[in-house]
């Protein structure tokens, strides 16, 4: 038997990611959402607000970067989570990672955090029903140690997922499956 229970939060896993941009004055900010998904092959979308500094920076620079979050890195997206831009405008130099400049859009690679989409700002959606900003995605790039057979390999990436019902991190790592195969048999 079901239970009721009070939240809203109730989809898992939540991604964990870290959408990086320079500030006004190229120092580099990011900021962790877990709201972000898919939106066409090479498109993605951020339920993101305009009061976030990381927004603003986006809107002004037309590029971010999207980094997933791994499991040797919590401490310092979490981090990212829970200071803003806003109050704090060197969070990342005091969160002790470093980055390069993406020599594709105007934005930073963070480069301890294993893969990394670099994107091109298309539109930003705001209204009730808004869905925040909608960007491009032009490459992504992952360290070799987490690529098998020319692919991301998630037992090694180690990425983490966040869990509204507790506010947990949890490790992403064992396949339990084959997408559009293991179905099959029920057909």
């Amino acid at each position: 038997m079901k239970k009721n229970i009070k939240t809203t939060e109730a989809i898992f896993p939540m991604p964990v990611l870290m959408i990086a941009t320079y500030n006004e004055d190229g120092s580099v900010d990011v900021m962790n959402a877990a709201w972000g998904m898919m939106l066409e092959r090479n498109e993605i979308v951020l339920n993101l607000t305009e009061s976030h500094k990381t927004v603003k920076n986006i809107k002004e620079r037309k590029a971010f970067t999207v980094s997933i979050a791994d499991q040797n890195h919590v401490k310092e997206a979490d981090y990212f989570g829970m200071v803003s831009g806003n109050n704090t405008p060197d969070k990342f130099e005091k969160s002790g990672l470093t980055s390069t400049k993406s020599l594709l859009v105007d934005a930073p690679i963070i480069n301890e955090f294993p893969i990394c989409m670099e994107c091109e700002f298309l539109s930003f959606q705001d209204g009730e029903y808004g869905c925040g900003v909608i960007g491009k995605i032009v490459n992504v790039s992952a360290e070799e140690k987490v690529i098998t057979n020319d692919n991301v390999d998630i037992t090694k990436l180690n990425a983490i997922a966040f869990d509204p019902y507790t506010h947990g991190y949890y490790k992403v790592t064992e396949r339990v499956g084959n997408a559009f195969k293991d179905g099959l048999e029920l057909k």
